[in-house]
């Protein structure tokens, strides 16, 4: 997966109020633990050198956070990497930019909205994790024949 990381972020910052002070460290943040929970591998490329310190963005290995210098613009080493993967047809790229998505188009990758996908995120983290029932014993107990038949057994 590759996302185009300042198009994620303004597009968070702009859908409303309470999500103007999420920074691109929490952004990746987030992004850790949804792509963790859903065993996806991604790449996020934010335009420019970034912050001076670039410690906590670079301490997350999944997203792998990309920066594309003082020259380039995020969207060119996008461009070239949707171009150089090998398997486009299973690339999904997460932008709202049209010249990202037309590259994606071009080579089949699978295109998401930045607001569509933020949507699946935040679905995805707001789901309660799937528990089994604990056993009925756990909380009751068990029963007297049981506990008779383990004093038995242990010659109590």
């Amino acid at each position: 997966m590759l996302i185009d990381g300042y198009n994620l972020l303004r597009a968070i910052q702009n859908y409303s109020e309470e999500m103007a002070a999420i920074t691109d460290t929490i952004l990746c943040a987030v992004l850790s633990e949804y792509l963790r929970k859903n065993r996806k591998r991604a790449q996020i490329i934010f335009d420019g050198i970034g912050p001076p310190d670039k410690t906590e963005l670079f301490s997350f290995r999944n997203p792998k956070v990309v920066f594309s210098g003082p020259t380039l613009e995020a969207d060119d080493i996008i461009e070239q990497l949707i171009l150089n993967n090998t398997a486009p047809k299973r690339l999904t790229v997460v932008s709202s930019d049209r010249r990202i998505k037309d590259a994606a188009r071009k080579r089949k990758a699978i295109t998401i909205n930045s607001l569509d996908f933020w949507a699946g995120v935040v679905k995805c983290l707001e789901r309660k994790p799937k528990h089994s029932p604990e056993p009925r014993e756990k909380s009751l107990g068990i029963s007297k024949f049981e506990t008779e038949l383990w004093l038995k057994e242990f010659g109590l």
